[in-house]
């Protein structure tokens, strides 16, 4: 009798050591994604260079120390940034919809509304220049993120070809590569000269000359 109270003891006590592990891992994810909704506010708002980590402490209500235990660099916070960033551009403008004309239009939406948020475009041009490095905090990230866009386009340009909506001759993974180029290029041109670059009519004149038919 003694020893099974023991181990029922023993048994609410690992239960109780589980809940609040999970219990703390929840609460640490919520911080973390408290953190970088407050970061993304930032430099939206105040773009790369006028923004710092002790402004996005304030505003997710944590202390600068704290928020170091969860992004121990600037570059690490930009990163998940730019996570984040990717999965609301996608939602936003149903990215995950069947390759063809009309993702190339969403993507056309998706850069008008780049344009309108300079902040958060100058830390992804930025961010993508440093991360070259392969032991830049965000060089995984950009390996990701462009495999992904060159297999969305990939796939979106031998679609067009399928329908003859792609110009004869056209290469679609060459296509590809180069439409992010294009986007990415213009984004920096964009940057440096806003009032000199249109970087939503640029963009639809390349893909425009691409397809035999208007992109609309």
């Amino acid at each position: 009798m003694r020893h099974d109270v023991r181990r029922a003891s023993r048994r609410l006590v690992c239960r109780d050591a589980v809940t609040a592990a999970a219990g703390g891992y929840q609460k640490g994810r919520l911080r973390r994604e408290d953190i970088i909704s407050a970061a993304i506010e930032v430099y939206r708002e105040f773009g790369y260079h006028g923004s710092s980590l002790r402004e996005v402490a304030k505003r997710a209500g944590i202390t600068h120390a704290g928020l170091l235990y969860y992004f121990p660099t600037k570059e690490a916070l930009l990163a998940a940034v730019l996570e984040r960033r990717d999965a609301e551009d996608a939602e936003r403008e149903k990215l995950d919809i069947e390759p063809g004309m009309e993702l190339l239009r969403h993507l056309i939406a998706l850069a008008e509304f780049n344009v309108a948020h300079r902040g958060i475009v100058e830390v992804y041009a930025r961010l993508a220049a440093e991360a070259v490095a392969p032991d830049h905090p965000a060089h995984d990230y950009f390996i990701r993120h462009y495999r992904i866009a060159r297999e969305s386009a990939l796939s979106t340009f031998r679609a067009l070809a399928k329908t003859g909506e792609l110009r004869p001759g056209i290469d679609p993974e060459a296509a590809a590569v180069a439409f992010i180029a294009m986007e990415d290029g213009l984004q920096v041109q964009w940057l440096t000269e806003p009032d000199k670059v249109d970087l939503v009519g640029s963009l639809r004149f390349f893909l425009q000359n691409l397809l035999t038919v208007p992109l609309g």
